[in-house]
């Protein structure tokens, strides 16, 4: 799994910019610095201090590549734990190439995705769980996706498990010590004592099993379908809330044809939007198309915004929609407010028991009530960052889920007063699951499959 040679790699964009830096990391880093730079002041490399900038040039041998500042960073005290040398050169895309070409030429080799970060993982400086922070902070889509990955880079993640980790092989050890030593060690009575600890920990993984769907919005945001009739103003919405004029918009029914998808943020609340054909009757074949997308996108969504058009009486169509959405996340949305009502919104929130909102999208009266609604929704009207861990990694959920399965079946086992070594073995399930989130339990296929989501230079 370990190469312990020397990698490099440009680790800002592949774009023109102002700076661009290309990462040296492994035992002959320095060595290869020396190969390549030039100090503008006379000055031995091979003695400056940790952590250090220097101004120079870049050569491939006696041939001027580019002007630079060079930081050297001695291990331990690096990324990798390993020498690392960035050079801080020109943004150019070109020029990057180049001086990342010279230093592979005189030792180093192209690093793989997300090597850096793998060798800091296997080194010791994070765990499984931080790595895989650090490419969730930079995909991070909105500021709580941010914070929460941010969290978990500092370990909060891995202090819990560790924390619940701890109590599982105390207990392991206990049971596994008296039954070696049955003469001096006795485990008469263990298992009350044990199942205080086991529904605790049960207790300690459901909360976090529990944040994982508000984990996952955190990270990717919220599925929003916006549905209706024809003609209800579904694409003025959108509009509103994109903030521009994305959709078309027209009298005539049945305009939108095919879903329209936008990624958007309201009050820090990230939402990914899909506008939908007006869902009716109809024998426009392509128009039948786009309902029957609509239908599909309602049934994977995490929320529902469903317009109606309260100037027009409720038909058949309306049953249709209302009998869909009967399960799932929806605000009613009564558009048009600004005409004559025909149809009432305390009515209408007794019909559906569903969050409901007049609105107008030509003046936009009630939007901002509608934003409101949406915090209380999700994130219960409080949008400040919390202390809670946030579960946002479908591989640590499922780890969680064999790990709360296992202590469930321990629970069950004295329950049914079975011989300690059942617990002992249930246990260990239990200790090893959870080691999947931190990286103590992984093979080399799955440490490798991980890390070669990451981008090139980390």
């Amino acid at each position: 799994m370990f190469r312990n040679d020397t990698i490099a790699a440009i680790s800002t964009a592949m774009a023109d910019g102002g700076i661009g830096i290309v990462r040296i990391s492994g035992d002959e880093a320095c060595q290869v610095m020396e190969k390549v730079f030039r100090p503008a002041k006379k000055k031995d490399m091979k003695s400056v201090d940790s952590h250090t900038a220097h101004y120079g040039y870049i050569y491939d041998g006696e041939k001027k590549i580019d002007e630079c500042i060079c930081l050297i960073m001695r291990a331990p005290h690096t990324y990798t734990r390993e020498d690392v040398v960035e050079i801080n050169c020109h943004g150019g895309v070109t020029v990057m190439k180049k001086v990342l070409e010279t230093v592979i030429r005189h030792g180093a080799r192209p690093a793989e995705p997300g090597e850096f970060t793998k060798r800091a993982f296997l080194n010791g400086r994070i765990d499984l769980s931080q790595a895989e922070a650090v490419m969730d902070v930079i995909s991070s889509k909105n500021e709580f996706a941010l914070e929460s990955s941010l969290k978990q880079l500092e370990g909060s993640l891995k202090k819990k498990i560790e924390e619940i980790r701890k109590v599982i092989i105390h207990n392991i050890a206990a049971i596994e010590s008296a039954l070696d030593d049955p003469e001096h060690m006795t485990i008469d009575g263990y298992g009350q004592q044990l199942l205080v600890d086991v529904k605790k920990l049960k207790e300690e993984i459901t909360i976090l099993i529990d944040t994982a769907d508000n984990g996952r919005i955190l990270k990717e945001g919220i599925k929003t379908v916006i549905i209706g009739k024809p003609n209800a103003g579904k694409s003025s919405l959108l509009n509103i809330l994109v903030g521009e004029e994305r959709a078309i918009v027209t009298d005539i029914a049945g305009t939108t044809r095919d879903t329209l998808e936008e990624s958007i943020n309201i009050h820090g609340i990230p939402l990914n939007i899909i506008d939908t054909a007006g869902i009716r009757d109809t024998e426009d074949i392509i128009e039948k198309i786009g309902v029957d997308k609509a239908k599909e996108s309602i049934a994977s969504a995490d929320l529902v915004l469903y317009v109606v058009d309260m100037s027009r009486e409720l038909d058949h169509n309306d049953d249709i929609i209302m009998d869909m959405i009967r399960e799932k996340k929806v605000i009613v949305l009564l558009n048009k407010s600004d005409l004559d009502k025909k149809i009432d919104a305390d009515w209408m929130k007794k019909k559906l028991l569903k969050e409901t909102v007049e609105i107008s999208t030509k003046t936009q009266e009630g939007i901002l009530k509608f934003y409101e609604i949406l915090k209380d929704m999700f994130f219960q009207g409080n949008l400040s960052f919390n202390n809670e861990i946030y579960i946002t990694n479908m591989r640590h959920k499922n780890a969680l889920n064999e790990a709360l399965e296992s202590l469930s079946m321990v629970e069950q086992s004295i329950m049914d007063d079975m011989p300690e070594d059942f617990y002992s073995i249930d246990l260990m399930n239990a200790y090893e699951a959870l080691g999947y989130i931190i990286g103590e339990s992984l093979g080399e296929d799955l440490v490798n499959e991980i890390f070669s989501e990451f981008c090139m230079g980390k």
